[in-house]
């Protein structure tokens, strides 16, 4: 009895925990004239991950950027890119290839190659914070 009375009230005084629907499986085209394009928008489509596809031509950069307290991870599909962080030498790269973003790290990607660069980013909320 006491269980039940207490997760009527946590309901009653936290009723959009208790009303969001299930979170379901998704899947996309990754179809993208140029530029970004999102895919996953974080709650309540999923638990605080986003995610999208980029498309860059030659010489173009997504600009410079933080995903503040959120580590993001780039799938690099095809082309190549630099990746830029604020204080370090530039990471060049070809795909097929992964790149690591640490939290609250000023940033860029920009395209290097003579082809389309095409990449996937997924931006997730870092552990503890």
């Amino acid at each position: 009895m006491y269980f039940v009375g207490a997760a009527a009230l946590f309901c009653a005084l936290t009723p959009l925990v208790c009303q969001s629907p299930a979170r379901q499986p998704l899947t996309f085209a990754l179809d993208c004239p140029i530029g970004d394009c999102r895919l996953l928008r974080g709650a309540p489509q999923t638990a605080g991950m986003r995610s999208g596809f980029v498309r860059l031509k030659s010489g173009q950069s997504v600009g410079w950027h933080t995903t503040g307290h959120n580590e993001e991870f780039l799938i690099v599909l095809h082309g190549a890119g630099a990746a830029l962080v604020e204080g370090q030498s530039s990471r060049g790269f070809a795909a097929p290839y992964t790149v690591y973003i640490p939290p609250g790290t000023r940033h860029n990607v920009t395209n290097i190659g003579t082809e389309i660069l095409e990449y996937v980013y997924v931006v997730a909320p870092a552990a503890g914070k």
